[in-house]
């Protein structure tokens, strides 16, 4: 079984199987993947006794221990997904780590950061992106625009009530009347 799921591993790059399996499989198949760094009839021989398809033998020599050349080991991922409906089992799609484009497409544009924008005054923020130092500026008339806009947005309906003020005079007027 796990020589038919690492030949399946290694020609589809990305398997779904249970989590108990997977982590078996990745025992089983990362000592193989590293023999495949050395390419000779020797470790040829000893990964094809495992397995026994040379199909999978001829991409793990050629294309996938290109990829993996210069790292040191953890060549397999596990990511655990929805447990089975039939019987709740765990389950989990193994992959080979530099195959995952969505992944590695990831990392590349997380360089880039955003600046703080302040309302107070005229101010200067430097934020680095890339080794260049990118500036700034905010103006007076900027931040009176944006404190204008907000304070029409948290602006009070007007009420038909008459304020505290012009009670306290209704009532001096009332006390004039009755004396």
């Amino acid at each position: 079984m796990l020589s038919n799921m690492a030949s399946s591993l290694i020609l589809h790059k990305r398997i779904s199987t249970t989590v108990a399996k997977a982590k078996a499989l990745r025992k089983y198949i990362e000592p193989l993947i590293t023999k495949s760094k050395t390419d000779s009839s020797h470790s040829r021989r000893v990964v094809f006794s495992y397995l026994q398809d040379k199909e999978s033998i001829k991409i793990l020599f050629d294309e996938i221990s290109e990829k993996i050349n210069d790292r040191p080991g953890g060549y397999t991922r596990i990511i655990k997904t929805e447990n089975r409906l039939g019987d709740n089992a765990d389950m989990c799609i193994m992959e080979l780590v530099d195959y995952n484009e969505l992944l590695l497409a990831d990392k590349e544009p997380a360089q880039a950061k955003t600046t703080r924008r302040s309302r107070r005054g005229k101010k200067t923020a430097q934020v680095e992106a890339s080794d260049d130092a990118v500036v700034i500026e905010e103006t007076k008339d900027e931040v009176a625009e944006q404190e204008a806009s907000a304070a029409k947005e948290n602006k009070e309906e007007p009420t038909d009530e008459p304020a505290e003020g012009s009670d306290a005079k209704t009532d001096n007027e009332e006390d004039s009347k009755k004396e």
